[in-house]
């Protein structure tokens, strides 16, 4: 179980971190080449994996809380038919 809180809050960590990093160095950037207005290339590709890491790290936090609360669910449950 100690397992599954050290992986929800690192991908919480990284998602926090990837979060301000893309508030920080590329703020009202859209992730996508086509945007009213032009805007410079390495910005959108720092925007794009700045928001790849977001999404995947949030993804996985949020599994990784799932199966631990089906777990925990799993135990009481166990505890009171036993």
């Amino acid at each position: 179980m100690k397992a599954g809180w050290k992986m929800f809050l690192l991908c919480a960590a990284v998602f926090a971190a990837a979060l301000g990093a893309e508030r920080m160095f590329v703020p009202h950037i859209v992730p996508v080449a086509f945007a009213e207005e032009p805007q410079p290339l390495w910005s959108v590709e720092t925007a794009f994996v700045l928001r790849a890491i977001e999404l995947m790290s949030g993804g996985v936090a949020i599994i990784s809380l799932v199966l631990m609360l089906g777990a925990w669910a799993k135990r009481l449950t166990q505890g009171r038919a036993g």
